[in-house]
């Protein structure tokens, strides 16, 4: 057949122009939200309805798994911890601490608890949290003292973050006060570390800037004082309250029960989710170098890396939304024995993609796979923890949140 398009010297043929230019037009547009300057997420994967029966997985390791319901009556429970008696303290973004006795919610609120602001549904932009983590003192059996971050609402609209500190006695809070305050709105998770220190990441402006606060995890004293031997104390220039800095947003924050360091994880910004072993004093690069990509599109650094700084351990591509997590050191799951969990909130920047991953390490803690769990129930896990008991507990990041209780199926 003779051909019918028509060239012109030096050019494509027209017909193949049409054809190049038919396809550019055929890109699908995405709606944008202009305040945030950021694609508008879709939703035709939105969470479902928790089942009202415990439900089976199969597992890679050939270790079925339970999932069972302990309450959804919760409102986007943000953090979990176990009391000595086995009973659970779980904070809610709307800034209450609840109950939960030998697996029944207590319908009504901790007393004593400080007023916070929280505005938004957990996962819009510009939402935030008025409760977030809670921890337990090292030696809480003796003092009875709990540590709790909440957003502080302050004179003439404005707010901040801060590390409240109470005492639990007859079920309620007493003696609550503020040991650290913020400079700055934060999101923020903390832990004790071996050491006895308490660790606090924040988020915010500045990561590099060690003469600021954002975007660093922090060590403090039980009493929000500055420990002597911080790795910037003394040093010109430097907060010495920081302990690591170049954080993007951390929403994990765990020890390592085997070596004794600290644990970080954070959101990349699309892609580029890590998981980090703190060491004092190191930089971990954001903005500076990443895996991920601009929400726009273009690579966050080109090439995407970390070169020249703290390398991590784990990193997603495409970002899972990483939230809690775990180290797994008991005997119920016993080919899940030494693996790290984490909570997923969404993947792929997709509303109802998310889930649970686990991750097996060699005794170098360098990653030899890692599984998703828990897809099929389209849910954002915001925590997990192991219980007294042996299981692994998660809260799920909803407007009917839930406690899910996850058992052997044997």
């Amino acid at each position: 057949m003779r051909n019918l398009a028509m060239k012109i010297p030096g050019s494509l043929p027209l017909l193949g122009l049409a054809f190049i230019a038919a396809l550019a037009s055929a890109q699908s547009k995405v709606e944008w939200n202009a305040k945030f300057n950021i694609p508008v997420a879709p939703t035709g994967l939105k969470a479902r309805p928790l089942p009202d029966h415990p439900v089976v997985f199969d597992t890679a390791e050939g270790q079925n798994i339970r999932v069972v319901v302990v309450t959804k009556a919760l409102e986007y429970p943000w953090s979990l911890a176990f009391l000595p008696d086995g009973n659970m303290l779980v904070t809610e973004r709307p800034g209450r601490l609840r109950i939960i006795r030998d697996g029944v919610l207590d319908p009504k609120p901790i007393a004593g608890a400080p007023a916070s602001y929280w505005t938004g549904k957990s996962g819009d932009p510009g939402a935030v949290h008025g409760f977030m983590d809670i921890a337990l003192h090292p030696r809480f059996a003796e003092n009875h003292l709990l540590y709790l971050t909440y957003t502080k609402p302050l004179d003439g609209g404005k707010r901040t973050t801060a590390v409240a500190r109470g005492r639990w006695e007859g079920g309620a809070l007493t003696d609550v006060k503020d040991v650290f305050v913020l400079p700055e709105a934060s999101t923020s998770r903390i832990a004790f570390g071996s050491d006895g220190m308490l660790y606090l990441s924040t988020t915010g402006s500045d990561p590099q800037d060690p003469n600021t606060l954002g975007g660093k995890v922090l060590r403090l004293r039980d009493d929000g004082s500055v420990p002597p031997d911080n790795p910037f104390v003394g040093q010109a220039g430097h907060r010495p309250e920081v302990y690591t800095l170049g954080h993007r947003s951390a929403l994990g924050l765990t020890l390592n029960p085997t070596s004794g360091e600290m644990w970080e994880n954070e959101n990349g910004p699309n892609g580029g989710d890590e998981i980090n072993i703190l060491k004092p004093g190191s930089n971990y690069g954001w903005p500076l170098v990443s895996y991920g990509r601009t929400y726009q599109g273009p690579w966050q650094v080109s090439p995407p890396g970390h070169v020249g700084f703290e390398p991590p351990v784990v990193i997603w591509v495409p970002a899972i939304a990483v939230s809690g997590m775990t180290f797994y050191t008991g005997d119920k799951f016993p080919k899940w024995k030494g693996d790290v969990f984490v909570g997923s909130l969404r993947t792929g920047e997709i509303p109802g993609t998310g889930h649970l991953e686990r991750i097996l390490f060699n005794d170098k803690w360098e990653e030899l796979r890692r599984e998703a769990l828990l897809r099929e129930l389209r849910q954002r896990i915001r925590d997990v923890h192991q219980g007294p008991d042996g299981l692994l507990y998660l809260l799920t990041d909803e407007k009917e949140g839930a406690v899910l209780r996850i058992e052997p199926a044997e």
